[in-house]
């Protein structure tokens, strides 16, 4: 049975610690129940438990003493003081020492109940905020890598657009490019120029969700809003206050969910699914997408005015195809991250021939795809220099090409061939394609090295 949350109950009185613990552990919640104050806070941090309920009147310790040095010790437990005295002293004093709340005696079951069910409850709320601030946070990058002029001027207007703290801002460019990376430089430069990384960067896929789906994670709803609707839930504009909301993909953002959105983005506030008021959000919106929002505008695909309301600030990355330059650059900026990552720090780089084939690929996965090759390299092969050897055939297929006819066809001419000739003049073109390299030739022709060596002995090509 899933465990609710972890309490742990330190009381002199036998009485309440039994009925505390048989009522805690009926609603759910693990119990670890102490009587004496002997080496507990030893006992609460091994436990570490969520939520600690103290009595502030030990026979041999001060309750409030304990409460200090169980903050001093570094526990996360939110603790709860229990006490016969209903003073406002005592309880000021306490929670200025950190307890989040404090009961008199004497209470009802159901009280007690409520408090720790609201702790909980805040606590799994703190650590999917976390999580999400983490998760989305993780893969990022001080810099961009490269040294063409599309890099420079994307890189100024980033900047620049960071400097200004625009509230809107749409990245366009194809699969693979970095609009997510562009998306997060935004971030940090506008938010964390202090290096504190406090505030959120939360990332949504509007293709990945259907459209009720991601209505409610974006605005979040209200209890009994609908059938599993058990309790509020703050939505993804919420949880991105004072910080920034990525909404990955919205060229495929449907209609109805369009005209919401741009509600928020004039407004400034969001209603949750089946709420009556209206919640303020104050967050930066960047929107990415691979479409051409222009011609999903003309075609009725997508709102005008949202278009018009994003694309007042807009940065468009260039396909990898259209910066060869920085080629070679990433592909020694990802081989040093795998080589580190894999403990393969014997990998020192590519040779020139392998380079050349690298910058004439036209990656239609842009820098995903040369990440991706790259990280592939570092872990399948054991090498100090990645040569052309090392490289799939595949990719040779825009560099380095045997000559066929227009149509892809060998033409057998009318008078006849010898096969021999053909097979001995393919090998020799593709031994001077290689610089004589024959593994990558064997890779042209698609044959295995073994056949290669005897087709070169065969014809005397040594």
């Amino acid at each position: 049975m899933k465990s609710n949350g972890k309490v742990f109950l330190l009381d002199d009185e036998e009485l309440i610690v039994s009925v505390l613990s048989k009522t805690l552990k009926r609603e759910g919640y693990e119990v670890y129940a102490e009587t004496e104050t002997d080496d507990v806070i030893n006992k609460i941090k091994s436990w570490d438990p969520d939520v600690v309920l103290m009595d502030i009147r030990m026979p041999d310790r001060n309750g409030i003493d304990l409460l200090e040095e169980l903050k001093r010790s570094g526990t996360a437990a939110q603790v709860v003081m229990l006490t016969a005295d209903d003073s406002a002293d005592t309880a000021v004093k306490a929670m200025k020492l950190g307890a989040v709340d404090y009961l008199t005696k004497p209470f009802n079951t159901d009280e007690v109940k409520i408090v720790i069910r609201n702790i909980i409850k805040n606590l799994s709320l703190k650590q999917e905020v976390d999580y999400l601030r983490k998760a989305y946070s993780e893969v990022f990058e001080k810099e961009f890598v490269g040294e063409s002029n599309a890099i420079k001027q994307l890189d100024a207007k980033i900047r620049k657009i960071a400097q200004a703290r625009v509230s809107n801002i749409l990245v366009t460019g194809e699969s693979g490019t970095g609009k997510e990376l562009v998306a997060r430089n935004i971030h940090k430069l506008m938010f964390n120029a202090d290096s504190s990384w406090n505030a959120p960067f939360i990332s949504v896929n509007c293709a990945a969700m259907p459209e009720s789906l991601l209505e409610s994670q974006l605005f979040g709803y209200e209890k009994g809003s609908f059938t599993d609707a058990k309790s509020d839930k703050k939505g993804l504009f919420e949880l991105a206050k004072d910080g920034t909301i990525l909404l990955d993909e919205i060229g495929d953002m449907k209609a109805d969910l369009q005209s919401k959105l741009l509600r928020v983005l004039e407004d400034r506030r969001i209603r949750r699914i089946g709420g009556k008021g209206e919640i303020p959000v104050d967050v930066t919106v960047i929107a990415t997408t691979n479409r051409n929002l222009s011609e999903a505008v003309n075609s009725g695909e997508f709102r005008r005015d949202l278009f018009f309301r994003l694309s007042t600030f807009y940065l468009h990355i260039v396909p990898l195809r259209e910066r060869r330059d920085d080629i070679p650059l990433l592909a020694k900026h990802f081989l040093t991250h795998f080589a580190s990552k894999y403990n393969k720090k014997n990998i020192q780089g590519f040779s020139p021939e392998a380079e050349k084939v690298l910058v004439s690929h036209e990656w239609p996965g842009n820098v995903r795809e040369l990440k991706n090759l790259v990280e592939r390299f570092v872990v399948l092969e054991n090498t100090d220099i990645i040569g052309l050897e090392h490289l799939p055939t595949w990719i040779f297929g825009d560099s380095i090409a045997v000559g066929r006819s227009s149509s892809d066809k060998f033409i057998l001419p009318e008078s006849g061939i010898s096969l021999e000739d053909v097979e001995k003049d393919l090998i020799m073109q593709a031994l001077k394609k290689s610089s004589n390299n024959k593994t990558l030739a064997a890779k042209l022709l698609n044959i295995s090295y073994d056949t290669l060596r005897y087709q070169v002995k065969k014809f005397g090509l040594e």
